[in-house]
């Protein structure tokens, strides 16, 4: 049995796509949102759906003790304008320890979602060999998942295997529900279809042009495929990793990829960031993938405009007939 927490959202429901791929649908599916509210598990195979606080009646049961493997937990806020402090305590920590806990009690592989949001600015740089405790987030969002990642390195009560995934800029299917933290693909595919432009931030950084600012911009598919080998694989050691391509696009770059693959001309309206932005606007983010990769895992299989043309062609304009139209699943 596979446990999935956040299986309703983007990277949860992508991950039960991947594991059946791969054969498995021993899968409990678990999510804050249930499926009458939104359904991205539409025609994926798992055992059951619970909601969030209906999971710790279901680790109680000896059934779940002996056949649980791994538990994944993607489910947690991840809007990186949330400003509850305590909201992000509560859902970014302490359920995750809990978790945490009952899989060190009873000796569970446990995979839980960090952020590339722990590394700020970036004036310490993107080494997830680094300890957590120098990097300092640009917000609350952030400094939730800083401080479990910090709490984790420090615990000696440990599960058998666990991993922490620093997830850069991921996008691809069934990110749609996420709305303004949705990727700028995602946003881009919408702009173009309505406008035929596409409004990008002006750069305010003189080593910057405009639309040069750069990114590690990842494919889901990429994601989900490493977090299954993590979880197979006997050589996995754990720790924290960074969850990336491993190389820095600029906006530019994948602003053409969206309209090529759209079959329109490129046509940009330059915006200023926000004042407010300003102080906490990233020019510059880069996984560092050497540990990750250096553990057999397989080599990243979608570059930028590859992971476009699948995007765009074979989910978005596959799915959606015409604007406006609402799909529960691109999968």
């Amino acid at each position: 049995m596979i446990i999935v927490t956040g299986a309703n959202g983007f990277i949860g429901s992508v991950l039960v796509w991947e594991l059946n791929r791969s054969g498995r649908s021993d899968i409990v599916c678990v999510d804050s949102v249930g499926l009458d509210e939104r359904n991205l598990l539409k025609g994926l195979s798992y055992e059951k759906f619970l909601k969030k606080d209906e999971i710790w009646a279901l680790l109680e049961k000896t059934e779940t003790i002996a056949n649980c493997e791994t538990i994944f937990h993607m489910g947690a806020c991840s809007s990186t304008t949330e400003m509850n402090v305590a909201f992000l305590e509560e859902n970014n920590v302490e359920y995750t320890r809990r978790l945490w806990q009952w899989c060190t009690r009873h000796k569970k592989k446990f995979i839980y979602a960090s952020s590339g949001a722990v590394y700020g600015d970036g004036a310490q740089g993107f080494d997830d060999a680094s300890p957590s405790a120098i990097f300092k987030p640009l917000n609350p969002y952030g400094e939730s998942k800083a401080a479990f990642d910090r709490w984790a390195e420090k615990e000696s009560a440990q599960p058998p295997l666990w991993l922490g995934l620093r997830f850069f800029n991921v996008f691809g299917p069934n990110e749609h529900r996420k709305g303004s933290m949705a990727s700028v693909v995602y946003k881009a595919f919408l702009q173009i279809r309505q406008e035929n432009r596409l409004s990008l931030f002006r750069s305010h950084h003189a080593d910057y042009e405009d639309g040069k600012q750069m990114r590690d911009f990842v494919y889901v598919k990429d994601v989900t495929r490493w977090m299954r080998e993590l979880a197979s694989q006997p050589n996995v050691k754990s720790g924290i990793y960074n969850m990336g391509f491993g190389k820095a696009r600029t906006w530019l770059d994948l602003a053409s990829a969206v309209f090529r693959n759209m079959d329109r001309p490129m046509e940009i309206n330059w915006i200023d960031v926000p004042e407010t932005m300003r102080p906490r606007y990233q020019y510059f983010t880069e996984a560092k993938m050497t540990r990750l990769l250096g553990m057999g895992l397989s080599s990243p299989q979608w570059p930028l405009e590859k992971a476009i043309d699948d995007y765009v062609r074979n989910h978005l304009l596959a799915k959606v007939a015409k604007p406006g139209e609402e799909v529960e699943s691109y999968l």
